[in-house]
């Protein structure tokens, strides 16, 4: 017989031959039905326990599976909406009958955000949250992404119809670095922002398999930044999801604050599915939605300049007028403080004239003293522009995903996946941005097996046009006439006629009373009293030549600026790149089952590249790069007959540019009967974000840097500065620069989940978060004499983050009940509240704690009303008013805490019907039904009502 192999066949390929050798394979096959309709289920997936091998029933509910997995073996049979059923298979057996139960009892599903291994969602060591396939298609709201606001907990920040930030117990912003949100086991967030752009670059509705979310520090397993919380999102398998769905939805956005009150609003999406055979796999996903964004119309003064208070007002009854949402009138200088330095000027005019004043009195009135009768010591704003003005409201958002997946074996699968997302919306940050063209792609390959999986993706960030509307208000202003002139042109014309009718008054009535102090009296009401008329003038003299809005000139001027990087535009470009490999095995087959055993590890490097727009260069003129990797490992044992379950895990990170970190996290979970009693201790910690480590970045309200010594000492801010705390109590206290270090969190907790009898379903839990070096927002000031900067008018400010020296602590709870009325009614109630606790010690900085104390939602549904097929939901949402903390917000609005959001509550209503004839469900919903506009973040837009009407196609409806 001739020889297979030789002594000089590499050992590689006799491993590689030895991989495809023959073994033996089983044959499972059979029908799958409805137990209580005895129809066939469509689209059951069927697969082998802790194996990757799987399919699907077809559309008459039969399945065939062949695996080389040694029987006996237990295969899984799970539907959304039917309970999961195991079956032990001692060999060839393709003639099974199964048939499902209709779930009738919540809390039934199964999670892995909470211990990166399945369990079961009322075993779960720490609070979880879930949507499944049949909740994101019940819920009443116009997306998936929008209805997790509902969930216990849960907040939402709204920036554009299109971006919605996540947020949990605390600290909530427009860009929430607290929070991780993961697609796929890639993190979404945009590498130059360290934060997810909403759902903007993510997932499809119809390539949703569900939504986990997470509240509390989930460092020890998924590292930095999870702080608050991880939200996880998977999509579904080309081997268990086939054929094509698709979704067609049409609607109309209104609120009574925009130009065009009514607008529509569409939104499209396919999936197509196939698996060629039990090896190979393939997806792709499309979706575009489009529409005119909520608008942000808040014209309160924001000033408190000259006496003014938070509330409406403009430059008539304020001439240093700052409107919340108009841009460029944050431009201001100070009238009296301006002019006195020209009584030194002996040419001046006005000098002159004052002078001259002064000697006929005999001296009785000073130069000083006559300037301060003419020129009120009040600053003055420049006129800016509305939002309106100056960005498109007109939302678009496309998004690409396509993956192939390639089945080596029963424990072994590859993918190989990309997603493309582009949009256009608006953010508000430290400015109110405009992201126009915003693209983003995350790729992945990934070999994932049974009890493994290696991953490496990169995500790659282009900011497109997009464009800091503040600074695009404040520039166009300096384009029709620079402050350096138009400040000049208006304190003089102010002065010239206040002079004047000072002089001409002071001469009248002197004459005919003969007594000085008459005179001066008369000269001062008079010339007073004209104050505002000598405003009016003044202000129509130095803007002449002002560009307005829709004539040509002002559109040449826009683009011309939108063109330009700041900060000699407004344009801003991050093209940052970020690349990830990770890897993770489960020990406890290996380890006999005795205990639960997983290890893991990553590295992660960010490439920044702002073309010297947004980050600071290095001294050479090349953008910085970041690198980090961590490692974890976690161990979990079942004692007391099975019914205590004991956690521990710990992981350590390290970035170049700060000290490794230690994550340790210990749980336990009893189950005596339906009732689970939880535990847990948790740490976690934030690497500050790529922009909180190097951005360079001048802004309307200050100029944003990063907290990094490289950053700061390029301003010599230490010792050359003061707190903004101090300078506004009028006694200036110098800043000192400390060493910065990551933020760390020690979070406590306790919950329980479970039945209170056969139809209610409780869930709570309370816990106590401890910070320690909080990351937080200062602000320094740097007057005129410190700064000599001829081209700023006035201090120059500037923010960064620095750590707080006291610990920030934040405690508060949540409760969930569901309620099964009957007849597949449905109730459901959740109430949270968080708090931070006041320390003292902390008035230096801005916590941006950003969130209210109580959130509560209640909720009413039948998936099946009568068995008519016809199904309906309805939530109402109710939050309190709090206080907002950002840089956008002016400084002494911060710290004056009158920056409130005011209270709101919302009503969303949902009706669908199931045409199974042409396997589609159609809905009805409306969001907001009450109308009334609200707000959720300072600057943000005011969300008004939507309506909508959807059908969905579903080749594998059943």
């Amino acid at each position: 017989m001739k020889k297979l192999f030789t002594s000089t066949t590499p050992l590689f390929m006799v491993l590689f031959l030895f991989a495809f050798v023959a073994v033996a394979q089983t044959k499972v096959g059979g029908k799958v039905t409805d137990q209580g309709s005895k129809e066939p289920l469509i689209g059951v997936s069927i697969s082998v326990k802790g194996k990757v091998i799987g399919t699907i029933s077809d559309a008459n509910g039969n399945f065939s599976l062949t695996t080389s997995t040694p029987a006996p073996f237990t295969i899984q049979v799970s539907m959304v909406g039917y309970e999961r059923q195991e079956i032990a298979i001692s060999g060839n057996k393709t003639d099974l009958k199964i048939s499902l139960k209709e779930q009738a009892l919540m809390g039934q599903d199964v999670v892995v955000s909470a211990s990166r291994v399945e369990e079961s969602v009322m075993q779960s060591p720490v609070s979880i949250e879930k949507m499944d396939i049949r909740a994101i298609r019940e819920t009443p709201a116009a997306s998936f992404y929008d209805a997790l606001r509902n969930l216990k907990g849960v907040e939402v920040s709204t920036q554009s119809v299109a971006f919605s930030s996540i947020n949990m117990r605390g600290f909530n912003g427009n860009g929430n670095v607290r929070v991780v949100q993961m697609i796929d086991g890639m993190d979404n967030q945009a590498p130059g922002l360290n934060f997810s752009v909403g759902n903007i670059v993510g997932i499809s509705e119809l390539d949703l398999e569900g939504v986990e979310v997470l509240p509390g520090a989930a460092s020890a397993l998924y590292g930095p930044n999870a702080l608050n919380g991880i939200i996880l999102m998977n999509s579904k398998s080309p081997f268990l999801y086939q054929g094509l769905s698709a979704q067609v939805k049409a609607g109309a956005m209104t609120a009574s604050n925009r130009s065009q009150v009514t607008t529509p609003y569409g939104d499209v999406s396919f999936r197509y599915a196939k698996a060629i055979n039990n090896k190979w796999a393939y997806k792709v996903n499309f979706n575009m939605l489009s529409a005119e964004d909520w608008q942000s119309t808040d014209y309160r003064d924001q000033s408190l300049l000259n006496g003014r208070g938070l509330g409406d007002g403009n430059h008539r009854t304020n001439v240093g007028y700052n409107g919340v949402s108009i841009f460029g009138d944050e431009t201001n200088v100070n009238m009296l403080s301006s002019l006195s330095p020209l009584l030194g000027v002996p040419n001046h005019p006005l000098t002159a004239g004052i002078n001259q004043i002064s000697r006929a009195t005999g001296g009785a009135l000073s130069p000083s003293a006559i300037l301060g009768f003419i020129a009120p010591n009040v600053n003055v704003s420049r006129i800016g522009y509305t939002e309106a003005d100056l960005a498109s409201y007109t939302n678009r958002n496309i998004k690409f995903n396509a993956a192939l997946h390639y089945r080596f074996n029963d424990k072994v699968e590859l993918i190989m996946q990309g997603s493309y997302g582009q949009g256009t919306t608006l953010y508000t940050g430290a400015d109110r941005y405009s992201i126009k063209n915003f693209s983003m792609g995350q790729y992945k390959a990934e070999l994932k097996g049974s009890n493994f999986f290696l991953r490496a993706y990169t995500t790659q960030e282009n900011s497109g046009d997009a464009y800091a509307t503040g600074t695009l208000g404040q520039l166009v202003n300096e384009a029709a006439k620079p402050s350096t002139a138009w400040y000049p042109e208006y304190f003089g014309a102010f002065a010239g006629a206040a002079l004047q009718n000072f002089g001409t008054v002071l001469q009248t009535t002197l004459a005919a009373t003969g007594n000085p102090n008459t005179a001066i009296g008369s000269a001062v009401a008079s010339t007073q009293a004209l104050f505002p008329a000598y405003h009016a003038n003044a202000r129509a003299i130095a803007d002449g030549n002002r560009l307005i809005p829709g004539t040509p000139a002002f559109n040449t001027a826009v683009a011309a600026i939108k063109e330009k990087a700041l900060p000699a535009g407004a344009k801003f470009t991050d093209k940052s790149a970020l690349y990830h490999l990770e890897g993770m095995y489960n020990l406890t087959e290996k380890l006999g089952n005795k205990f639960e055993m997983i290890v893991g590890a990553n590295f992660r490097r960010y490439a920044l590249n702002s073309e010297g727009s947004l980050f600071a260069l290095q001294d050479n003129g090349d953008e910085f790069t970041i690198s980090e990797y961590g490692a974890y490992a976690q161990f979990a044992k079942k004692i007391i007959s099975d019914k205590l379950k004991l956690s521990a895990s710990l992981r350590y990170d390290k970035n170049e540019n700060f000290d490794g970190q230690f994550s340790p996290r210990f749980s336990g979970v009893f189950t005596e009967g339906r009732s689970n009693f939880r535990a847990s201790y948790q740490t976690g910690f934030r690497i500050p974000t790529t922009q909180d480590q190097y951005i360079n970045l001048l802004t309307p309200s200050a100029r944003l840097l990063g907290g990094l010594a490289v950053i700061q000492d390029r301003y010599k801010l230490s010792g050359n500065s003061f707190t903004l705390p101090s300078v506004l109590q009028g006694k200036p206290v110098a800043y000192t620069a400390k060493p910065w270090k990551p933020e760390q969190v020690r979070t406590m907790e306790i919950g329980y989940k479970g039945f209170l009898g056969d139809r209610l379903l409780a869930d709570a839990y309370a816990y106590r978060s401890n910070f320690t070096n909080f990351s937080a927002g200062q602000v320094v000031v740097q007057l005129p004499s410190q700064h000599q900067d001829p081209t700023v008018l006035g201090n120059k400010v500037f923010s960064f983050p620095s750590n707080v020296e006291n610990e920030v602590v934040t405690q508060g709870w949540g409760v969930s009940l569901d309620y099964q009325l009957g007849n597949n009614w449905m109730a459901g109630t959740n109430v949270s509240y968080n708090e931070i606790k006041d320390n003292g010690g902390l008035a230096n900085f801005q916590l941006a704690f950003n969130t209210p104390n109580y959130r509560t939602n209640v909720s009413l549904s039948n998936r099946n009303i009568g068995g008519s097929g016809w199904g309906m939901s309805a939530v109402w949402r109710y939050q309190e008013k709090f206080v907002w903390q950002s840089s956008i917000v002016n400084q002494v609005l911060n710290q004056q805490q009158l920056s409130v959001i005011p209270a709101f509550h919302t009503l969303d209503v949902q009706v669908s019907k199931k045409l199974s004839s042409i396997k589609s469900i159609l809905k009805v919903g409306g969001t907001n039904l009450g109308g009334k506009l609200y707000q959720t973040g300072w600057a943000n837009p005011l969300v008004g009502s939507m309506y909508y009407v959807s059908l969905t196609f579903d080749e594998l409806l059943n």
